[in-house]
């Protein structure tokens, strides 16, 4: 992990708004400097100041929920093959890490139960993403991994979202309070019916890649009463006009890039003396 990396105060949000997603949420913990969906990952997104993670969660061939993004194992470990073939015994043998760098081999697998532990260690909020990549079981994902992580976190640290539509039905349909589970719509493209379904699930967010998002709609999700939430930008002086579309936060592999460039921050000073 980069120690140089240091909390910018900007990367959390007040402390009177307590129920409100930070402008920034660290993709898949601090991905752009540790092994995505890890322990570490979430504990690196924690030293550099982030407040929030968003991580994918699906299941192992024995019905565990772990956090994983791949329908296989192949890009971020030292194995292949998928994991739905895997029970937990063989995925918690995979290293995890030295993908990424030397500095994490070893790192293992993390179930569910593991990671939200975690996440209650160091207070932070969780965007946690039901992923049902093809073939998979979204009411199978939802019934195993959903009750243990309303057990697990307040209602304010916690919106779960989804492109599956399934996987948002039996989610809505475990807990039909929209205060007490705050669900996501995943979008590539925000489509024209979209306030038919944020209706339907009766949404708190919609999440879309932010190359995608058109002023016009954006004003039209944030009229309408609902988070906006942008995936996956790094290029936060690119992403600056979005936020004054209203967009309420970037979801981003680096966090610590926006320290100067969040609504209300200042910018950095010039070390050059005038004359």
């Amino acid at each position: 992990m980069n120690d140089a990396l240091t909390p910018p105060a900007e990367l959390v949000s007040p402390a009177d708004a307590p129920k409100v997603v930070p402008f920034t949420v660290a993709h898949r913990g601090l991905s752009a400097h540790a092994p995505e969906n890890t322990l570490s990952a979430v504990r690196a997104a924690h030293q550099a100041g982030c407040s929030w993670v968003e991580l994918d969660v699906q299941l192992l061939g024995d019905g565990t929920p772990v956090i994983w993004h791949d329908n296989g194992v192949r890009r971020c470990s030292d194995s292949r093959g998928k994991l739905a073939k895997l029970d937990l015994k063989r995925a918690q043998s995979l290293d995890v890490g030295r993908w990424f760098s030397s500095e994490f081999a070893g790192e293992r697998m993390a179930t569910l139960e593991d990671m939200l532990r975690l996440i209650n260690e160091l207070d932070m909020g969780l965007n946690l993403e039901l992923k049902v990549n093809r073939g998979r079981d979204a009411q199978a994902l939802v019934a195993a991994a959903l009750p243990m992580t309303l057990a697990a976190l307040p209602s304010e640290r916690l919106v779960v979202s989804s492109f599956s539509l399934s996987a948002l039905a039996s989610a809505r349909a475990h807990e039909p309070d929209p205060d007490r589970l705050r669900l996501g719509l995943l979008f590539e493209k925000i489509p024209r019916d979209w306030l038919q379904e944020a209706r339907r699930f009766k949404a708190y967010s919609l999440h879309v890649d932010w190359r995608k998002l058109k002023e016009s709609r954006a004003r039209e999700v944030k009229a309408a009463g609902y988070r906006l939430f942008c995936y996956t930008a790094n290029d936060p002086v690119a992403f600056s006009r979005q936020w004054d579309w209203g967009v309420d936060a970037v979801i981003s592999d680096d966090p610590t890039l926006y320290e100067h460039h969040l609504p209300g921050a200042v910018p950095p000073q010039s070390d050059e003396t005038p004359t």
